[in-house]
């Protein structure tokens, strides 16, 4: 497993990642190492997310929360996540990254289709609706 202690998945040691990368690379995928440690870095953040939400974000003191360590987790690394999210610079990382989310106000995907198949509908649906108009037009 990943250490989670770690502020960002660009901290992490290539050893690290590389170790997680060879764990995967038994199961023989045929894809880049690049593809592979870039979707590692978005689970890792992923699961450091779900960890921060389930045993952090409680009403609990800090003491409490360095005392209800996760299981599988090793202690000082839990420790040391905690201990950061609860500076001063872990607390202006949220509020930076819940702003940023505030603003955003187009999403980059639309569901199972792509852009173009999307716009294609939509110009079909147009140019339907501008022939049936037409043709009631033509009627009157």
């Amino acid at each position: 497993m990943l250490p989670i202690n770690y502020e960002s998945w660009h901290q992490i040691s290539d050893s690290n990642k590389n170790h997680a990368l060879d764990n995967i690379n038994r199961f023989a995928l045929e894809v880049s190492n690049n593809y592979v440690k870039k979707a590692l870095g978005k689970r890792w953040r992923d699961h450091k997310s779900t960890l921060k939400k389930e045993y952090f974000k409680t009403e609990t003191t800090l003491e409490e929360k360095l005392q209800n360590v996760p299981p599988g987790m090793l202690r000082y690394q839990w420790e040391d996540a905690a201990r950061f999210w609860n500076s001063k610079k872990g607390e202006d990382r949220e509020g930076v990254g819940t702003s940023s989310r505030r603003k955003k106000k187009f999403t980059h995907t639309v569901g199972l289709k792509s852009f173009a198949c999307v716009a294609e509908a939509e110009l079909d649906a147009f140019s339907f609706l501008t022939l049936h108009i037409g043709r009631k037009m033509d009627l009157l």
